[in-house]
């Protein structure tokens, strides 16, 4: 019983700097900040982290490994039914997409603030969050690479891992939502859709990606 008030200590730290780096980014939020909004002290926050650089992976690493357990989870039950036959490209990037917006519209996993989380990131970033990121992806990316290698044997590897690219990048923009086009060139979107409405977003992404992934080779 004696230990029952430190995972709701740490978790309360977590959720406060996470509200607080989507809300003003990771270097615009001090650590005074995060212990005053969180109504905890500094040596807290120290004893729990160590540092503001490891109190940002700690908040990185909580939701980045829930999605790509999911990720992990879904290719293993596609494969698992496929029993050895390669998978259809659409699932693939449904499991590795689909994945990521379907988690941001759960109320069980991070709410609101995850893909502007996400989007923090990518607009953002610093060193050790680039290598952080690299680091929790590596092992999903290689095994979707080589569930794709699988899918489409008449593609070469290297056109594969650029549409991949493409493919990433594409939903990196489509994370950060319009705001690029209205600051860069004044377009903005003719509806009423929420920049981060997840099953909207998903409908259009996926489209857009299996058009790119189906398209012809270049010559």
């Amino acid at each position: 019983m004696a230990d029952s008030g430190v995972p709701s200590t740490r978790n309360l730290i977590l959720d406060t700097a996470e509200r607080l780096f989507v809300q003003q980014g990771f270097d615009g939020t001090s650590m005074r900040q995060i212990t005053s909004e969180a109504d905890v002290n500094l040596a807290a926050v120290n004893y729990h982290f160590g540092s503001k650089e490891s109190l940002v992976q700690a908040v990185l690493k909580r939701r980045l490994a829930v999605l790509n357990q999911e990720r992990l989870r879904q290719l293993d039950e596609l494969e698992t039914c496929a029993q050895g036959s390669p998978l259809k490209p659409s699932q693939i990037v449904d499991a590795f997409f689909g994945t990521l917006l379907r988690l941001a519209a759960s109320p069980d996993h991070a709410g609101k603030n995850f893909l502007p989380l996400l989007e923090r990131t990518m607009i953002d970033p610093t060193g050790f969050i680039r290598t952080l990121v690299a680091a929790e992806y590596a092992s999903v990316m290689e095994r979707y690479q080589a569930a794709l290698f699988k899918a489409l044997p008449d593609v070469p590897r290297a056109e594969i891992i650029w549409r991949f690219q493409f493919m990433l990048g594409a939903t990196s923009y489509a994370i950060i939502g319009t705001e690029v086009l209205r600051t860069v060139i004044g377009w903005a979107a003719e509806d009423s859709d929420s920049a981060h409405d997840p099953d909207r977003l998903l409908q259009r992404l996926m489209s857009f990606l299996l058009g790119g992934l189906r398209a012809p080779l270049p010559p």
